[in-house]
């Protein structure tokens, strides 16, 4: 394929903020920045094989998720994502009408929150397909939520269900099987295309003080992530976290699907309990499910603990990491 033609092709014809002075076509994009927001920006690197399996994912899937993970990373600072860029490695075998559908259902996704492609880069590679995404978002000066946020005696809570996606990718891989048709496309959905908890993570910033983050590399990794970071001791309850129903049933060992599998991309956070009254109505209020799963203690010990029945046990960081 030719490069320029193919940064022809995927150019916006229209832009959704006025801000944006250069966007596509020169060295840099360059917008306006607002008074009184500050900027927020994370950029993410999937690789096939790692991240994804092309052999398993359309072109469109791999695209879409590309995006929603970045958009999930604003969220989780409770902003709002504007912008985008993104950075391809095309492997030989890849042609440009794949390419093309994966910046199409970018395009679609981006569309829901009125975001802007305004950059990136284009080469070719031996290995294999890399896609490096940049989200540029904003929030409020002084909104931010933060992981180091947590305090004795605040509430615990997830939006939406876990262990979903890890199942969905246990069901790809042939790990675990199911006679549920239904049960299956929905698990492999919420692997392939996890929907990036924007409007929680707004709800969050009206909050005085809100920790967070998104459920990327499993909540027991994300849960001790904010332990550490905010100093405190979290327990959680094993029986109030929020899973699909029929989960139990697709393996003996499905906790670890909640607890460690990861890629849910939902939020886990802190809130003081004199605001969760107040924040679970809000979340209700804009069909945003959120459960109550712990609380932070008053203990000295920098710690997560897991409580099912009579027993308290650490929760470990078993979630992926890259390097080990």
């Amino acid at each position: 394929m030719d490069e320029f033609e193919l940064i022809k092709k995927i150019t916006p014809s229209s832009l959704s903020h006025r801000e944006v002075e250069i966007g596509i076509g020169d060295d840099a994009a360059v917008y306006e920045s607002k008074a009184g927001y500050e900027e927020i920006v994370c950029v993410d690197t999937m690789v096939d094989g790692v991240h994804f399996l092309s052999s398993h994912s359309s072109p469109g899937d791999i695209g879409y998720k590309a995006l929603a993970v970045n958009i999930s990373d604003i969220a989780a600072m409770g902003g709002y994502p504007k912008f985008y860029l993104v950075s391809l490695a095309i492997p030989s075998g890849w042609n440009e009408s794949a390419i093309e559908t994966m910046y199409e259902e970018m395009n679609k996704l981006a569309k829901l929150y009125k975001m802007d492609l305004i950059g990136g880069d284009t080469v070719s590679t031996n290995g294999p397909l890399v896609i490096t995404v940049t989200v540029i978002g904003e929030i409020e000066k002084g909104k931010v939520c933060l992981r180091s946020h947590a305090q004795p005696g605040d509430v615990v809570f997830v939006t939406g269900e876990l262990g979903s996606s890890s199942a969905g990718l246990a069901l790809l891989l042939e790990k675990i099987s199911t006679k549920d048709e239904g049960l299956a496309q929905y698990l492999i959905e919420r692997h392939k295309r996890p929907k990036p908890q924007i409007e929680a993570g707004l709800i969050c910033s009206h909050y005085e003080r809100v920790a967070l983050n998104d459920i990327s590399d499993g909540l027991a990794n994300e849960l001790n992530e904010i332990a550490v970071a905010s100093r405190v001791s979290i327990d959680i309850y094993q029986n109030m976290i929020p899973k699909h129903a029929e989960l139990h049933k697709l393996h003996t060992e499905w906790e670890k699907f909640v607890l460690f599998g990861g890629e849910d991309f939902e939020l886990v956070g802190t809130i003081s309990s004199q605001d969760w009254e107040r924040f679970a109505q809000e979340c209700a209020d804009h069909q945003v499910s959120v459960t109550q799963i712990g609380q932070v203690s008053q203990e000295s010990d920098i710690k997560v603990f897991l409580l099912s029945g009579q027993n308290r046990v650490p929760l470990e960081k078993k979630g992926y990491q890259h390097f080990k």
